[in-house]
């Protein structure tokens, strides 16, 4: 969001929503510690509800008046739309995490996922109180905030052999990570697409630059 495109809620409810979101950094923290199929055993049933919650809200008129109760105040408009049945962001925030950790390497999607949490705060954030330059289809302030915080994460998060290339590496996906949030905008849900390329932009670096490096044994992957 920025102030270029305010988005359709105001300024302390995104706010808030971005305070739930960085809850969801828990979830990279949380596998770093456990298997790859634990992680799905606890992250999948999560996902279902969350789904059936989201979609049901649209076909249950009690249902719907408990979400927009609750949570209403923190659903954009095209969270809404009761032609189009979007999905919320929390809910693409679970299915992402799934398909991460299905997809991608452990270590990669440890990265992926947090840069995802904190830079997509910090660009929304930034964006919308300091944007006033527009680049692609957001602001340059708020992409630049996803870039320099996407690479505070990837100095803080684990590494194989903690040599300059992986550090090059992640600076580079993180790169990418910052123009998909930006066109993302208004097709596809960044929550989505965001830790996806930068993962997957990661991984063809290091088998281009870093050809011999396991990534699967990294973490005790399963």
């Amino acid at each position: 969001m920025t102030q270029i495109d305010r988005g359709t809620i105001d300024y302390k409810s995104e706010l808030l929503r971005k305070a739930i979101h960085l809850c969801s950094l828990s979830i990279p923290v949380i596998y770093y510690f456990i298997t790859k199929s634990t992680a799905l055993k606890i992250l999948i049933p999560i996902t279902i509800v969350s789904l059936i919650i989201d979609v049901g809200r649209y076909y249950i008129p009690f249902l719907n008046r408990m979400v927009e109760k609750y949570f209403g105040f923190l659903l954009r408009e095209h969270e809404k739309d009761s032609v189009k049945k979007n999905l919320n962001g929390a809910t693409y925030v679970f299915i992402s995490a799934v398909v991460g950790i299905i997809l991608l390497p452990k270590i990669l999607f440890i990265t992926s996922f947090a840069v995802l949490i904190v830079s997509d705060i910090a660009a929304a954030l930034f964006g919308r109180r300091f944007g006033k330059h527009k680049f692609l289809s957001k602001s340059l302030e708020g992409t630049l905030a996803f870039f320099v915080f996407g690479c505070f994460v990837v100095l803080l998060s684990p590494k194989i052999e903690y040599n300059l290339t992986e550090y090059l590496i992640g600076f580079f996906a993180v790169a990418v990570g910052a123009i998909v949030e930006n066109i993302s905008y208004g097709w596809a849900d960044d929550n989505l697409t965001i830790p996806l390329s930068i993962g997957f932009t990661m991984w063809g670096l290091y088998l281009i630059f870093l050809p011999k490096v396991n990534l699967f044994l990294a973490l005790g992957s399963y």
